[in-house]
């Protein structure tokens, strides 16, 4: 059987193979912990599904424009010129399925054969193949060596060429929790403006920030960068409305209007109940967001403190519900892969390997479960690397 090149190009997901595994120890009756969820565990504001059910009920839930509803690009217009500090309007927006959504037809809206994409790492394993499956070349490049999570620019403009046609951030970054500073934002930017490059900015995590000052938006530092730059973000995160399936780009009215095109032909109109629901929550901030921000950044401390007691360097996370750990003490030559997989198997604990975001060293935990879940895993991560300790100190003996 023949299948297009594309689906060639593109890797098996070792997060979801991970998660499937432990699906399959679970139905065994396994007691097991995932700490790989990139969700929040708490429910949709109240709000958010009121309106939902208000939507269905008033049978009124139909197709709707390829590029979203006009309230709601008017509405997230409106969010966009509050947050972002510089002017939106309806025309630079459309509404998609996800962020994932978005972020792909962006990437297809731009990318074609012999492109690349410089991706500063970690980053999110879905970059890579997005960009692949449209035919580009993702350029991976490494992090600052001082933490391993804070991007290198220096390393980012040489790795510019002739064929480079965009470079992707991601800040609130997943899997590090990194946030970029203003003057790393405006590094990017000038790069961008003097390598006539696009921005991608994901900014699914940009609600979620613990302290220390706002997430800073590439279309914030100037008009050229604002003229360059594609916002990736959605309700998914900040909203707990990882179900509802609805996200948005926004970007220059030319992009915006050719990825709508491209939505017109491949996926149709967005769904217009979560349409109605998100909009219900930009008017009117749930107070539920406040809390989950809150319990979120309580339990951030909570994770570091154990994993400080674990002696696993881990530079504090600013934004989003993820850490990621140096475990390079703790690897033998298979990586970050194998040590993953072995904790699943030992102590019913799933993790994420570093590999699957370009960095081998580390490993990431997400915290978006409860405390005492929290707490057991640090328990059986520290029984884990008791063991590894143990077993290495045995074969080290002459």
């Amino acid at each position: 059987m023949r299948f297009a090149r594309r689906i060639d190009r593109i890797e098996p997901s070792i997060t979801l193979a991970l998660d499937e595994r432990a699906k399959s120890m679970r139905a065994a009756g396994r007691d097991v912990i995932s700490m790989a969820v990139g969700e929040p565990d708490f429910p949709a504001p109240a709000l958010v599904q009121a309106a939902a059910i208000e939507k269905v009920k008033s049978g009124d839930v139909r197709y709707t424009p390829a590029a979203g509803t006009p309230s709601l690009r008017r509405t997230l217009a409106e969010h966009l010129t509050k947050t972002r500090g510089t002017p939106f309007g309806a025309e630079e927006v459309t509404l998609c399925h996800s962020a994932k959504h978005a972020l792909s037809g962006a990437i297809f809206a731009l990318i074609q054969d012999g492109d690349e994409v410089l991706v500063p790492l970690p980053a999110w394993a879905s970059y890579f193949d997005l960009v692949r499956c449209a035919g580009g070349t993702p350029v991976l490049v490494p992090p600052d060596r001082r933490d391993g999570v804070r991007p290198d620019l220096a390393a980012l403009a040489r790795a510019v060429t002739p064929r480079t046609r965009a470079l992707m951030i991601n800040s609130p970054n997943n899997p590090s929790g990194y946030v970029f500073t203003p003057a790393e934002i405006e590094g990017v930017a000038r790069l961008a403006i003097e390598r006539d490059l696009w921005i991608l900015s994901d900014e699914i995590y940009r609600a979620l920030v613990y302290e220390g000052g706002d997430a800073v938006s590439p279309v914030a530092c100037s008009k050229e960068a604002r003229a360059r730059t594609a916002i990736i973000d959605g309700a998914s995160k900040a909203y707990a409305m990882t179900g509802y399936r609805i996200g948005f780009l926004a970007a220059p009215a030319p992009l915006a209007a050719a990825v709508a095109k491209l939505h017109s032909q491949t996926t149709g109109s967005p769904n217009a109940v979560s349409q109605h629901a998100f909009e219900a929550a930009l008017k009117a901030h749930p107070p539920e967001m406040d809390a989950m921000r809150r319990a979120f950044a309580e339990r951030r401390d909570f994770l570091l403190a154990g994993l400080a007691e674990l002696g696993l360097p881990c530079a504090t996370p600013r934004g989003a519900f993820y850490v990621f750990p140096d475990v390079s003490a703790h690897l033998d030559g298979r990586g970050s892969v194998a040590f993953c997989e072995e904790l699943l198997e030992a102590q019913n604990l799933v993790i994420i390997p570093g590999a699957a975001f370009g960095v081998d060293t580390h490993v990431r935990l997400s915290y978006a479960l409860g405390k005492d879940a929290i707490q057991e895993a640090l328990r059986r991560l520290g029984v884990f690397l008791g063991a590894r300790r143990a077993a290495a100190g045995q074969r080290a003996r002459p």
